[in-house]
């Protein structure tokens, strides 16, 4: 996330159970920009752990699963278990937010909640002179924003699942979302809601999409869906995404479209960099 002529500030702290980093990029020069939407982001995503946490007692959602009634805890829990059912029925029972048979809506809420934060306080600063992009990561997941006026890019290395500290790919991002799951980092962490059992051909799934509520629920489909079945695709309008299965091999499409690609080598998969934008840079 860098460039000639430009300065970056960023600003991290430690929420929802991961490192939130948030990064505005100025031209070189520019008066320093985004302390106060930082600030902000940080507070909304505070907040939503308040409401949704699974390790707090004290949650909405913990005092739902303990048996409190929906109408009696913050209106943003229905909201949530709605935004879940949808996209069960959208991911075809890949998804669920029912997986251990008691609400969690942990594969969903984290996208959410960053992407509302960013748009909410981050899209914003775009219109401020000097600033020509903005942007979340939380735990590798991001929503990126930039300036119509500039020609910045943020470049997303993809991480080798099999040999830690190594790239097997760089994306190109103008607007958009990133989002990686699979179980390289996490270990088996994701469950197959058809049938109950772990999820555990793909060590990693990287999805790009406009939105990161999308790209999180769809990294998290590809991990159950499995490595050898790309179906899924032709449903999700996605703009593009990578598989790494626990064997190595890869598979990538563009759309709904799955391009040729080949195996993780020596720590090299036969990837290219790809530039990806919702419009003309």
């Amino acid at each position: 996330m860098s460039g000639q002529g430009f300065a970056r500030w960023a600003w991290a702290e430690d929420i929802m159970g991961t490192t939130v980093s948030i990064h505005v990029i100025t031209r070189a020069g520019s008066p320093r920009a985004g302390s106060e939407a930082a600030r902000a982001c940080f507070a909304h995503l505070r907040e939503i752990d308040r409401v949704f946490s699974t390790y707090r007692s004290e949650s909405d959602v913990s005092r739902l699963r303990g048996g409190a009634p929906l109408d009696e805890l913050d209106p943003r829990v229905r909201d949530v278990a709605d935004a879940c059912d949808a996209w069960e029925i959208a991911s075809r029972g890949r998804f669920t937010a029912y997986a251990g048979h008691s609400f969690d809506p942990s594969g969903y809420v984290k996208g959410w909640a960053v992407e509302a934060a960013a748009r909410q306080h981050l899209a914003p600063l775009i219109a401020t002179p000097g600033v020509v992009a903005a942007g979340i990561n939380a735990g590798g997941d991001m929503q990126l924003f930039t300036s119509d006026a500039s020609d910045w890019r943020w470049s997303v290395g993809i991480a080798d699942p099999h040999r830690p500290g190594t790239i097997v790919a760089t994306l190109e991002v103008v607007d958009g979302a990133v989002a990686t799951s699979g179980t390289a980092e996490r270990g088996t962490h994701i469950i197959d809601p058809r049938t109950g059992a772990a999820a555990t051909s793909v060590a990693s799934a990287t999805v790009v999409a406009d939105s990161l509520t999308a790209a999180d629920v769809w990294a998290t489909v590809a991990v159950v869906a499995g490595a050898d079945d790309l179906s899924w695709i032709a449903d999700a309008s996605t703009r593009t995404g990578i598989v790494i299965s626990a064997s190595g091999a890869v598979r990538r499409w563009t759309g709904a479209t799955e391009i040729e690609v080949g195996m993780v080598d020596a720590g090299r998969a036969h990837l290219t960099s790809m530039p990806l934008s919702s419009r003309a840079a």
